[in-house]
């Protein structure tokens, strides 16, 4: 019969197991040292010049464009949208800006207003480039920017990607103010592709989720009537 190790035979093993694997790891880093010191500096340096490009150059431009910018939004508001998209001779437009700050965040957001004097200028398929190139998680503009590319589709009498964007819009954020709006436009829409069905589905949404918006109050007629076209 096998006599069990007693306690400082067991603790004796386990300290050589770990002296051994010590060593071992003291030859893999004395063998690999090099290699891991220069990776290490490569990292570091990757940080240093991701910080160091932040600080002085995006930084600088994004400042740079913002003072450019204010005057083509002004002009935006005044809704002349000419001078908004290529500037008065001294302040830029957002065409410009896009083109001569292109990794700021003034000239993301100017392919939204771009997009948006297209649209309004009726030209549609340049709207939806510019509005397709901003990029937002922002609950109000990220939604208006997916609705305003539905907009141009419709325009264009492209209703199914229309209806679509607009449901794209709908579900980006659920808020209370662009959700309704762009439910009820996808609703619209189905309806004109006689997608009856999809529409009701959606008015009802309408009534259910957002009982207290404009849109929510119109959908009891819009049931009405939709239920009358299945039957």
């Amino acid at each position: 019969m096998v006599k069990n190790k007693n306690t400082k035979d067991v603790t004796e093993e386990r300290l050589e197991a770990v002296e051994v694997a010590l060593t071992r790891t003291e030859k893999i880093l004395e063998k690999y040292q090099k290699s891991i010191l220069i990776g290490i500096g490569a990292v570091i340096l990757i940080v240093l010049a991701y910080f160091s490009f932040q600080k002085y150059y995006l930084d600088p431009i994004q400042d740079e464009a913002a003072e450019q910018m204010w005057m083509a939004e002004k002009y935006f508001g005044a809704d002349n949208m000419e001078m908004a998209l290529n500037g008065d001779g001294n302040y830029l437009g957002f065409l410009a800006i896009i083109d001569e700050y292109g990794m700021s965040k003034s000239a993301n957001l100017a392919n939204y207003y771009a997009g948006v004097c297209y649209l309004r200028l009726g030209k549609y398929k340049e709207a939806i480039d510019y509005l397709g190139d901003f990029k937002s998680d922002d609950q109000v503009l990220a939604p208006m920017a997916l609705g305003a590319i539905g907009d141009a589709y419709m325009e264009l009498g492209e209703t199914a990607k229309a209806a679509n964007y607009y449901l794209d819009a709908a579900n980006k954020q659920e808020n209370a103010f662009t959700a309704p709006l762009f439910i009820q436009k996808a609703a619209w829409a189905f309806e004109l592709k006689e997608d009856y069905s999809k529409a009701l589905q959606l008015q009802n949404r309408l009534k259910k989720d957002f009982p207290d918006s404009a849109e929510g109050r119109e959908a009891e007629k819009y049931i009405a009537l939709l239920e009358a076209k299945i039957k």
